[in-house]
């Protein structure tokens, strides 16, 4: 079992980053994770009747916020832009970040991706930049949503798990969680190109069209983005459906796993080892891992090692899947922006741990 499992998790590591994999990655997770429940012999009917419900509410969100913006694309593009320039650019990517990921723990972190898509698209900015806004921006919404219960998953079962009061992980991590998220929007600030930078670059770009030029040259008179269709929509949807049961499959396939190597394992090293949260969901590992009769501060870090490292690749993070999916925002471009930044950041953040600890 555990050889099989381990072949399992090296494919869904490397294999996504292959051409005909990239194209069909929610296919691919999906026969992974069918794989990885047989191999581990955890295929029953309630992983069955969980892998096909627990999708429904995040295809519900994303179909209705897709409708929702395809009916009111105007006045929130103009909207949109009319705050872009309202004040400095670079201080409206930071504000953006930060307020996007503090609120995503009241709002959601799928509503807070489909946000995130949707100024994105209308920022109109150089191909680099928008992966590094994307990117940093999901860093900090997987961070900014764990802090109340509603926020995401994973918050909900650890909350419900060590039956605490709706404010526990914001009184327990909220400390090391608002500094990471506020850090994510300074560097998004810095890391994004100027108007004027993308302006030229676009311009410059033979794949840009001349209605993305001018819109950026003449941003209040030009919107180029064009309204998605019902189908793109409805496809979305169902591709969003298939890659949460196919990331459902895989944390039960690999709890066994869990379960028997990693549980008894020092907080220092389970920091680090939760680095696998990259490819599997955060939710299903937080259920296996956190217990009652851990330590505060061993729940902190198992926390903090889980949503930091859920920013490094697409799989790791619902809002990741959603902003990437819907921007065609290939594994690769991904991961070479947001391996470097995750793992700057775990590092950052054991030092952290470190001393407090």
């Amino acid at each position: 079992m555990i050889i099989g499992l381990s072949i399992i998790l090296l494919l869904v590591l490397l294999l996504p980053f292959t051409h005909v994999v990239e194209k069909n990655l929610e296919v691919f997770l999906f026969i992974m994770g069918v794989l990885s429940v047989l191999v581990s012999q955890a295929l029953d009917w309630h992983l069955v009747k969980e892998a096909l419900v627990h999708p429904i509410n995040i295809t519900l969100a994303v179909l209705v916020a897709g409708l929702l913006f395809r009916w009111f694309q105007g006045p929130i593009e103009k909207g949109i832009l009319g705050i872009s320039k309202a004040m400095p650019y670079r201080l409206f990517i930071a504000l953006f970040v930060i307020i996007l990921g503090l609120i995503s723990s009241v709002i959601t972190a799928i509503i807070a991706a489909i946000i995130l898509v949707a100024v994105v698209s209308v920022l109109k900015i150089d191909r680099q930049s928008e992966i590094r806004l994307v990117v940093l921006a999901c860093f900090a919404i997987g961070m900014g949503a764990v802090l109340t219960p509603i926020g995401e998953p994973l918050s909900t079962i650890v909350v419900s798990k060590l039956d605490e009061s709706f404010f526990y992980l914001l009184k327990s991590i909220g400390v090391y969680v608002i500094p990471g998220v506020a850090a994510f929007g300074v560097l998004a600030a810095f890391m994004v190109k100027s108007r004027e930078e993308s302006a030229a670059i676009l311009a410059q770009n033979e794949v840009a069209s001349a209605a993305e030029a001018n819109a950026l040259n003449d941003i209040e008179k030009t919107i180029s983005s064009q309204k998605e269709s019902y189908a793109e929509i409805i496809i979305r949807s169902l591709k969003i459906y298939l890659f949460v049961m196919a990331l459902t499959l895989l944390g039960a396939g690999f709890q066994p796993f869990i379960e028997k190597y990693l549980l008894d394992l020092h907080p220092f090293i389970m920091y680090w080892i939760n680095i696998i949260s990259a490819i599997l969901d955060n939710a299903t590992l937080a259920a296996a891992e956190v217990s009652p009769a851990m330590s505060p501060s061993t729940i902190q870090a198992l926390l903090l090692g889980l949503i930091i490292s859920g920013g490094m690749l697409i799989p790791g993070n619902i809002p990741n899947i959603i902003s990437a999916g819907k921007l065609k925002i290939t594994s690769l471009q991904y991961a070479r922006f947001a391996i470097p930044v995750g793992f700057f950041a775990m590092i950052i953040y054991f030092v952290v741990i470190l001393l407090v600890v």
